[in-house]
Order: C-alpha cells, then structure tokens, then sequence
C-alpha cells in the first residue's frame, strides 16, 4: 500500500467519525471496540454543546457591555449568572444522576429501564424548581444587593434577574434532557439542543436589546427575554426527540406516572451530587461579592467579565471531560472495568491537551479578547488581571473535571462532595478572604486564590481515583 494510499485511508477514517459524531450513533458499542474512538464520539458533540451552553452569557454579555450604564449592565448579568450557578448545581446534579442511571441501564442492556428513569428524574426537576422561580420572581432585587451590588445597580437591573430566575425550569430541562441523551451515547442530540438555543438567543438578543422596526427596545431585560426563549426552544427539540425520535430511548407517556422507588434512587445519587455543585457555585457566589466589596462597581464588572470569558473556555472542557462520566457508566454496567479506567486515561489526556492550549491562548491574548466585550477602561484592566491569573491553573481544572465526571458517572458522588467541601469552603475561600482583606490585596488576591485551590481539589481528586471505591458503588 502507497503512503497516499495511507494518507487518505487515514483522514477517510477521520471524516468518518467525525461525521458519525456529529450526526450521533447510537450503534456503536461503548463497552467494546475502540477506546479513543469512543472518547472521539461522545467528547466532540459534547464540547460542542457546552461551547454553545457558555456561549449564552458571552452573548450577553456583548451586547449589553455596550449599553448606556454599562458598568451596572455587567454587573448585573454577572452576579445574576452566579446566583444561577445555583440552579446550575440543581441541575448539573440531577443530570449527573441521570446519566449514572441510564448509561448504567444501557451498559446492562436495558433500554426500557433507562427511558424510565429518565421521565422519573424529569418530574423531580419540575417539583423542585417550581420553587426555585417563585422564590427568585419575588426576590430578586434582595438578592442582587446581597450579591454585593450597589443599590442603583440592583434598581437598574433587577428585572434581567427576575426573568433569568423565573425561567429557570428551562435550565434545568437542558441540563436534565441532555444528561439523559448522554448515559444513552446521544451525546449529538444534546449538541443541537444547545445550537438550537444560541442561534435563537444570537438572533434575538440584538433585537430585543436594541429594538428592529415595530419591536421595542427592552434594554438590559431584552437580553434576558431572548436568552429564555432560546433556551425555551431548546428544550421543545429536546422533547420531540425524546417522544419520537429514532435512538435507543422510546419514551412513552406511562413512563411519566411517578414511580417512587425509582425516584429515591434517583434522589439517593442526586442528592450528593447537587450538593457537591452547590457548595462549588455557593464558594464562587462568596468570591463573586468579595469582589464587589473590596473591588466596587468596576472591580466586580471586570471580575464578572473575566469569569465569564474563563467559563466559556472551561465549559468545553467539561464536555469533553463528560465522555468519562458515560464510558465509566456504561462500561460499569457491562462489568468492564478496566475499560473504564482505560477511558479515564484517555479522556484526561485529550483534556490537559486542550486546557493547555487554552491557557497559552488567554495568557498571550487575554487583553485583546476582554476590549472585545467591553469599552470601560477601568473594567478592561481589573477583567486581564483577573483572566490571566485564573489562566494559570487551567491544566489542572482539565484533570480535575475528569476524576470528578469519573466518580460521578459511577455513582460515587459523595466523594467528589467531599472534596468540593473542604477544597472550596475549608480552603479557598478563607484564602481569598485573608489575601483580599489581610494582606489588602482585594481583587487581586481573590484571583490567586482560584487557581490556587483548583489544584489542591485536583490533586485530592487523584489520591480517591487511585483508591478506587467508584469501581465498587452499586447504582
């Protein structure tokens, strides 16, 4: 065989899969067959779909970066994105639990099973996040002052806040509905949900921000009405795909009677799962005013700028990290568990690869990427500081992501609760207050503690891997 021959068997092989990945399929065996294969086929839909799930803040946060008050805007949609992080926990949580359970199903050979556990976890969503948005609809101005923002910032903003809370059932519906899509290997159908969304929220947001003929310029609120009803029409696709679609999940009506044996197994993986998410979201709400109150209006709207930037490069990483989370499911399931471990290894490689390349980009770039999103100087200056210091520990958020997909799509999630525990509450953030308000750094020592305790969570994350108790957990 010629080396042209070789050359073009080789990219051959290449286009097909990525075709295959994209296009999801759900025939190929997660439990046998190629290792790298499999990470390629979930992990590419995957970080795709967090891409576009970052994209919605970034989106945003564009275009209201260039409003009047634009100091107030950015405030605003920064801390009303880490109240969310909340319902983020809830969701991220009970969609963990999903893809534990169905990928577990799916790996035993169980479809029905699976699509039943997936509507059971759907109607626990929809109990508790009804309310969540009451709560948030009737509070939301408290909750902006307590978040650190000034009183006219929180008058100028709240109602961005109340509609951003009020819609979040179709938050966790993403989160839940892909997670579902991702233990069954449809990893595509969960990336066009979220293409779908940001294409709407893309078209939308300069429309209703900005005003277009008879429509009325809302301002600040019209970034929060198209960001809901993209997301809004996400979910409608999810939902078709769900009742009639052609994967390997066959969803019918009676699925949804609730089965309370079902449900408290759910409950028993999700409950330590959100928890593990609350205590990381509730760690960065404490960062995120800790900042505006050593930092002010401009110090908070530059770290907010940052961590948005900083999360819209993480999240891809998560995805690609998430293809661990079912290949250990699944492979669990099937009782093949050195695969599983041989899918950790693999997954975490592709991650450090792509973190690295990550942090090179922001440290080299970072004040070219942050003048794209805002025009205030003062802001420019606090949100480079911010992204070129929390850029320094990217390799290691990679590794770390995946030992935690890793426990979770196990089932072991009171590990990785533990660890978010003492690495968040017991270390980072009485670091970032000692250096914020001891040694009077402000700001500044809040974006050294980020990275700082990122890399004691993943290096406590490697000493459990190595243990090995997730192998054990029944699910």
């Amino acid at each position: 065989m010629t080396e042209t021959t070789i050359q073009k068997s080789f990219f051959s092989k290449i286009f097909t899969t990525l075709k295959q990945a994209l296009k999801g399929d759900e025939s190929f065996d997660y439990t046998s067959g190629s290792i790298k294969k499999a990470v390629i086929l979930l992990a590419i839909p995957m970080v795709l779909e967090m891409m576009m799930e970052s994209v919605f803040a970034l989106v945003d946060l564009y275009f209201v970066g260039h409003l009047e008050h634009s100091s107030f805007a950015i405030q605003t949609v920064g801390l009303t994105e880490s109240v969310l992080t909340v319902i983020y926990s809830l969701a991220i949580g009970m969609s963990m639990a999903a893809t534990a359970v169905v990928a577990r199903r799916i790996g035993e050979k169980d479809p029905i099973a699976a699509a039943k556990a997936g509507m059971q976890a759907i109607i626990i969503a929809f109990a508790v996040n009804s309310i969540m948005s009451i709560f948030g609809i009737i509070y939301a101005k408290d909750i902006l002052i307590l978040m650190g923002s000034s009183l006219e910032s929180a008058e100028h903003g709240y109602r961005f806040t109340q509609i951003m809370i009020g819609s979040s059932l179709c938050i966790m519906l993403l989160f839940l509905i892909n997670g579902i899509f991702r233990g069954a290997g449809n990893a595509a159908i969960a990336m066009k949900s979220l293409w779908i969304a940001n294409i709407c929220n893309i078209i939308l947001c300069p429309i209703l921000i900005n005003g277009l003929g008879p429509i009325p310029a809302f301002g600040l609120i019209g970034a929060a009405l198209a960001t809901s009803i993209g997301r809004s029409i996400g979910v409608f696709y999810q939902v078709y795909h769900l009742f009639f679609g052609n994967g390997v999940l066959k969803i019918k009506i009676s699925y949804f009677a609730p089965d309370f044996t079902q449900i408290k197994a759910l409950v028993k993986i999700a409950a330590p799962g959100i928890l593990q998410f609350v205590i990381a979201s509730c760690s960065w709400i404490f960062l995120a005013k800790l900042v505006a109150t050593t930092g002010g209006d401009h110090g908070s709207a530059g770290y907010q700028t940052a961590l948005r930037i900083m999360m819209f490069f993480i999240l891809p990483a998560w995805g690609l990290s998430n293809a661990a989370a079912t290949l250990v499911g699944q492979n669990l399931g099937a009782k093949q568990i050195e695969r599983a471990e041989k899918s950790v290894y693999t997954t975490a490689r592709y991650n450090v690869i792509f973190m690295a390349s990550i942090m090179i980009i922001t440290l080299a770039f970072g004040q070219y990427i942050i003048s794209f999103f805002t025009n205030d100087e003062q802001v420019k200056i606090i949100a480079i500081e911010a992204l070129q210091i929390m850029s320094i520990g990217f390799i290691f958020y990679g590794i770390g992501m995946v030992l935690i997909n890793t426990f979770n799509g196990a089932g072991d999630t009171w590990t990785p609760t533990g660890i978010n525990f003492f690495g968040f509450w017991l270390f980072q953030i009485p670091l970032a207050y000692v250096l914020a308000k001891h040694f009077n750094m402000g700001p500044t020592g809040v974006f050294i503690a980020i990275p700082v305790a990122e890399t004691a969570i993943t290096l406590a994350g490697i000493f459990f891997y190595k243990r090995g108790k997730w192998k054990r957990v029944q699910v």
